[in-house]
């Protein structure tokens, strides 16, 4: 099992949305990569992505796999940040996925994803949640 602090140092790209920029032709990969996979250079400068975005599609879970069934309906969407970069996530603070739409502001918190109950562990991530102030 990896640690916390390990898994911190191990998954930048996961827990603090830690992107690369080619240096030659300036493509944003998430998540890094070895190669550019736009021009094949191989180097490249970190940045780390914006918080904030809007959604690009959805959809509803209404069936979840093991571990998500207590967020049953469960949101999941395409959330573009910057530059053509799109990651998926859930959605969260929504009473009702009806509310959500293609277009909405939305802002990447770190949170709580899943738990693993005979284990105990606790897994995070990212969620996208509706932009208050847009």
């Amino acid at each position: 099992m990896i640690s916390p602090g390990r898994s911190w140092r191990e998954f930048p790209q996961r827990y603090r949305l830690e992107a690369e920029k080619c240096t030659v032709c300036g493509k944003i990969h998430y998540p890094p990569r070895v190669t550019c996979s736009k021009c094949g250079a191989r180097t490249f400068e970190s940045l780390v992505l914006p918080r904030e975005g809007k959604v690009v599609t959805f959809t509803v879970v209404r069936v979840p796999p093991a571990g998500f069934t207590e967020q049953t309906p469960l949101p999941v969407a395409i959330v573009e940040v910057m530059d053509g970069v799109r990651l998926m996530v859930q959605i969260g603070d929504v009473a009702d996925p009806d509310e959500i739409e293609i277009g909405m502001p939305v802002r990447l918190e770190f949170r709580r994803i899943s738990s693993d109950g005979e284990a105990g562990l606790i897994f995070y991530g990212h969620k996208a949640v509706p932009r208050l102030d847009a």
